[in-house]
């Protein structure tokens, strides 16, 4: 399956803070329009051929999940004391043994049983593949944003943080709202046998990402910055369809690079 490589431009805007002075504001969002506006869509279950070329059926629970800190893990290990046996294929083994374990640098993730996630329903399961946290959200109905540890929840979201030190000296900080790449997971992202973000196959949604990922985005930069953000997004969307209803090259405002025609 077709994975295009990365690069390319991208179509970015900054704003301030919209609870702070627009002329000085100590928080700066920098979003990558292009990635938000663009179709992408999980397709898990659905053409997904997983990080690991021999786990085609993990997505990208292969390796299990980092957590945050602290706070992150401890939610996790509650939530998981809250789930069912019809909702998590690995519960005795959870219950039994625990859900988290460290990484060769001593780093707290969730426990890999029988090759990947402890928390991923592997196929066959009688309420189908997948995490067992994301059906404890649909079940109660609430975002993922609650009950899935944040590093799967922001995924392909990558937020990030830079100072920035401006020429009279006032600092800045910049947070930074893009596509998590390959170059998102570090030196290994390079190594995995595949990759949505610049997948065609994956930029099938019916509506943006900023749209389907609006309780993510809320959960990253806040209901305000998202609002601001959103009108941002429309304008791009506005400005696409009318130069190509002019037939005009779309200089600065090319979709995303997977996007099917």
């Amino acid at each position: 399956m077709e994975e295009l490589p990365l690069g390319g431009a991208r179509h970015w805007v900054e704003f301030p803070d919209p609870g702070q002075p627009a002329h000085d504001p100590e928080v700066v969002y920098r979003a990558d329009l292009t990635w938000l506006t663009s179709r992408w869509t999980c397709i898990f279950g659905a053409g997904c051929l997983g990080i690991d070329a021999s786990r085609p059926d993990d997505g990208c629970c292969t390796l299990g999940a980092h957590y945050a800190d602290t706070e992150d893990r401890d939610r996790i290990e509650a939530l998981a004391a809250e789930l069912s046996a019809a909702q998590w294929q690995y519960r005795s083994e959870g219950r039994g043994a625990g859900v988290s374990d460290t990484d060769a640098d001593g780093e707290a993730k969730t426990r890999v049983v029988d090759g990947a996630c402890i928390f991923l329903n592997r196929p066959g399961f009688a309420r189908g593949a997948g995490c067992a946290l994301h059906t404890l959200a649909v079940d109660r109905g609430v975002p993922i944003t609650q009950t899935k540890p944040e590093v799967c929840w922001q995924l392909p979201i990558r937020r990030s943080y830079r100072d920035v030190e401006r020429p009279d000296g006032t600092h800045v900080q910049v947070v930074e709202i893009a596509e998590y790449d390959r170059r998102g997971w570090g030196e290994g992202g390079h190594d995995l046998d595949w990759y949505c973000t610049t997948a065609p196959a994956a930029h099938v949604g019916t509506v943006p990402v900023y749209v389907s990922c609006r309780d993510e985005l809320v959960a990253l930069i806040g209901l305000a910055a998202y609002e601001v953000l959103v009108e941002h997004c429309r304008a791009r969307e506005a400005a696409m369809a009318a130069l190509a209803a002019r037939q005009l090259p779309l200089v600065g405002m090319a979709p995303h690079p997977a996007t099917r025609d």
